[in-house]
Order: C-alpha cells, then sequence, then structure tokens
C-alpha cells in the first residue's frame, strides 16, 4: 500500500480546489516545489502532482516546475493534466516520471490509450473521474453520461499501470472518500487502484490500509494534508 501526498499546480503555485470547481480554488502555497521538498524529507517515496493549467488547456504549462521536482527529490512521481499526446508523455517519461496519468484523450480514443500502454509499458496510469459514477473531462468541466465501471472494463486488458479513481462529489471536502465504490470497482477491473478524493482523517488513510481490499494500490491524500486534519508524521508512520 502506498501514500501518495498531492500537488495541484496552477499558475505555479499549489492549490487544492473544492470539488473540482476552479472558482473554489485556495492556494496553499507559492512555491510548490518547497512543498515537495516537504514531503521529501518527511520520508515520503511516493507524489501524485496535477497540472490544473494543463487539464484546463491541454499543454503542460507546468512542465517548468514538475522538472524540478523530479530532478530535487528522488521519489516516485505521478503526474497528471492536460497529457493528450504522444509528444507529452515522452517529455514527462525523459524527465523521469515514473507514472505518466492520461484521462481525457484517453477516454475519448481508446486506441490512443492502447497505443501508450504499448509504447510505454507499465508507466501508464490512467484518471477515472466521476460524479455518481460518470465521467467527467477536461479538468472535470465536461460531464459525460459515460458509466465509468463499463468504460474501465472495456480498457481491463489494455496493459494500464494503475488507475487513479477520484469521486469528484467527495473531493476537497473533507467528508470522507468513496471506499464502498473505490473497492467494488477495483475487485470488477482487477487492475490496482488508487483512491481519491476527500481523505478526510487518519483514521480513514489506517482503515484503508487495515482492510488491504483486493487491488487497492494506495491512497492519494491532498487537502486533508494542507488543512493541518492530518499530521505528516503521523500518516508517514501508517506506512
Amino acid at each position: 500500500m502506498k501514500i501518495f501526498p498531492a500537488i495541484d499546480l496552477k499558475n505555479g503555485k499549489c492549490v487544492r480546489l473544492t470539488k473540482g470547481d476552479f472558482t473554489k480554488m485556495k492556494i496553499y502555497s507559492e512555491n510548490p516545489i518547497r512543498q515537495a521538498e516537504i514531503f521529501f524529507k518527511e520520508g515520503f517515496t511516493n507524489l501524485h502532482i496535477v497540472d490544473l493549467d494543463g487539464a484546463l488547456t491541454g499543454n503542460l504549462v507546468n512542465l517548468g516546475v514538475i522538472k524540478k521536482i523530479i530532478k530535487n527529490y528522488n521519489m516516485k512521481i505521478e503526474i497528471g493534466g492536460g497529457i493528450r499526446t504522444d509528444e507529452s508523455i515522452s517529455k514527462l517519461i525523459d524527465i523521469g516520471a515514473d507514472k505518466v496519468i492520461l484521462g481525457t484523450a484517453a477516454i475519448k480514443d481508446k486506441f490512443f490509450l492502447e497505443k501508450a500502454c504499448k509504447k510505454y509499458l507499465g508507466k501508464i496510469a490512467l484518471a477515472i473521474d466521476v460524479r455518481f459514477n460518470k465521467i467527467a473531462l477536461s479538468g472535470w468541466k465536461e460531464q459525460t453520461k459515460i458509466d465509468a465501471t463499463e468504460f474501465l472494463n472495456s480498457i481491463k486488458n489494455i496493459g494500464l499501470s494503475r488507475v487513479i479513481y477520484t469521486d469528484i462529489n467527495r473531493d476537497g471536502t473533507g467528508f470522507g472518500s468513496n471506499l464502498k465504490e473505490s473497492y467494488e470497482v477495483a475487485e470488477k477491473i482487477k487492475i490496482p487502484l488508487i483512491i481519491s478524493g476527500g481523505i478526510s482523517s487518519l483514521q480513514e488513510v489506517k482503515q484503508i490500509f487495515e482492510e488491504k481490499s483486493n487491488y487497492i494500490e494506495g491512497v492519494i491524500v491532498g487537502k486533508a494534508i494542507y488543512d493541518n486534519k492530518i499530521n505528516l508524521k503521523e500518516l508517514k508512520k501508517i506506512i
């Protein structure tokens, strides 16, 4: 089981959203590189980074910041947000990304996803961002009627390294993650799954680790860290 502290990048700053709403954005640090250093010094070996500008524009807007974080800190870093071309995947892998997270482009074009999984073996993760089990795209601004479980079933054999499953209605709320749905999806698709969205307490993380549900690879923890609801030293002890 793995814990991924989260860094969401917007205009070169470390921010968090509530339910994916860009009008409800809070800046937590003007220096995301320093934030990565804090996680590294506390002993975390995994890191989750999302380029929110990239998610909105379809380009790697914060590539410079991401490159510095990868260069400075020896962590396994998964990166998502606006990665919609082979060129973008290649750039991130070349600078040392452990996993590249695809979302909008992969869901709109399964062939692109399959091709990426074959070309970059073990490097491609898929972000499934859902509202009431329906997938949202383009920085959560485009709501589709695509059933998340059905979509995952259709691509579960193409070689994905992991799925990042986010319940948007829980994300950034601090009300707890959707464990039941996350467990059910992981069991159906049998692909390593990272729980994301709404992790609210140390006890919740402990519960996930203790239950050791099949195919749950770990959790992403964001706002609860920044709002001091979860102490980093105590969080690290769980691993």
